[in-house]
């Protein structure tokens, strides 16, 4: 016996009909154009609307003042975005605009993502190249991709157009970071490529990535240069990825991961330039406390220019959140460095050709004091090791002071 009727099934649900406007009608009774083809029109036009209500707008404003305890501020070496120019003033970072409609769980799914940067950390992100179509004043392209989804097993997921490197504790987004400034990491490590970047699901504790770039350094549609030679069309930047999460059943270390990242590529070099990343996070067992390890390695083997062959940095991390609105984040920070890739060890009172060792410790308070904004203050010290004198006034020590305002939207 069956379990249904015909006149039990769902009906078919009718496509909803398009109501003209007043206008719509006039110039069709005008004869100036006609019916079917505005009806048409009005349905594109509400395909658009459709597609906009899915889109989200959102960005931040951020701003700083700084401050060096000392004589002088150049040299700076081992600093991004708040070096030798922000020092002892206010400034005005960046603002960012960032349009952007997500994956849903669709099996083909698609969304996008376009980030506009304004002010001078823009630039400092992404030097698109003359030629390019991109300013080159203080406004440039961050992301800026479509997003995919193929049904294939779990589901892959791809970017394609520009979109941030896939190395890295922290990111540009400063108010993403635990610290205002960034450390000696951060600038061994790319920021930003353009190509095809995958990643799948594997399991709820393994997830892959892959993809493939232009180049290794940024630059929007930038294309590979090899100094002294010539480069084969061929010739690409490959990355891959690898996340282990700790699933629910360890404990107070569910949630923790160890994350794997390469990306090899040319960068102006002769050769390849490989950078190698390995990044921890860990929840502690006392409420509020995380405990973040990073260790970046970049050989360039050898690379034309002042800067050295090989560098790599390691950092850990620390934050605790102390109340609702108190955070205390302190990250303690070392590199070991071929010589000419901080400063060069003649000029800082060392033999030709030893090695750059910096040594920093950097402390944070985040207080929330009105809604949507990021105010903290943060004090860092930078050190160098082996007796050289690479800051100020050949010093081999600087201290600064940092306020870090930031409304988000």
């Amino acid at each position: 016996m069956k379990k249904c009727t015909e006149t039990n099934k769902p009906l078919k649900q009718a496509r909803p009909r398009i109501q003209p406007n007043a206008w719509t009608l006039a110039l069709a009774g005008a004869g100036l154009v006609s019916f079917g083809a505005l009806v048409q029109a009005e349905e594109a036009a509400q395909q658009v609307m459709t597609a906009l209500s899915q889109t989200t707008l959102s960005g931040y404003v951020d701003t700083s003042a700084i401050w060096k305890f000392g004589r002088g501020n150049t040299p700076f070496p081992g600093r991004a975005f708040d070096g030798t120019s922000k020092m002892d003033g206010f400034n005005l970072n960046v603002v960012k605009l960032q349009l952007e409609k997500p994956l849903s769980e669709e099996q083909w799914s698609a969304g996008y993502q376009v980030g506009i940067l304004f002010g001078p950390d823009a630039v400092a992100y992404n030097p698109s190249p003359v030629g390019a179509g991109f300013d080159t004043d203080d406004v440039s392209v961050k992301d800026a991709y479509v997003a995919l989804r193929a049904p294939v097993g779990n589901g892959i997921d791809f970017k394609v157009g520009t979109w941030t490197t896939i190395c890295g504790y922290e990111v540009f987004e400063s108010p993403n970071n635990p610290n205002y400034s960034r450390s000696y990491g951060w600038q061994l490590e790319p920021t930003q490529h353009t190509g095809v970047l995958a990643n799948y699901k594997a399991s709820e504790w393994l997830n892959i990535g892959g993809g493939v770039a232009n180049t290794w350094n940024a630059g929007i549609n930038a294309r590979p240069v090899r100094a002294g030679g010539t480069v084969a069309e061929s010739e690409k930047t490959y990355l891959g990825t690898v996340t282990l999460t700790a699933p629910e059943s360890f404990g107070f270390l569910s949630g923790a991961s160890l994350y794997g990242a390469i990306v090899d590529g040319l960068a102006g070099g002769p050769q390849d330039t490989t950078t190698y990343y390995a990044g921890v996070t860990l929840p502690l067992p006392i409420e509020g406390l995380s405990f973040g390890a990073t260790y970046d390695y970049r050989d360039d083997s050898p690379i034309a220019g002042p800067a050295g062959d090989r560098a790599y940095a390691i950092a850990g991390y620390l934050s605790y959140q102390c109340t609702e609105k108190l955070k205390l984040n302190s990250r303690v920070d070392y590199t070991n460095a071929d010589d000419g890739t901080w400063y060069a060890s003649a000029a800082a009172g060392k033999a030709a050709g030893s090695h750059n060792e910096l040594l920093s410790v950097t402390g944070t308070l985040d207080y929330a004091l009105w809604a949507n904004v990021l105010s903290r203050a943060e004090i860092r010290w930078d050190h160098a090791l082996n007796g050289a004198r690479p800051f100020a006034v050949a010093d081999k020590n600087a201290i600064t002071l940092a306020a870090n305002i930031v409304y988000k939207f």
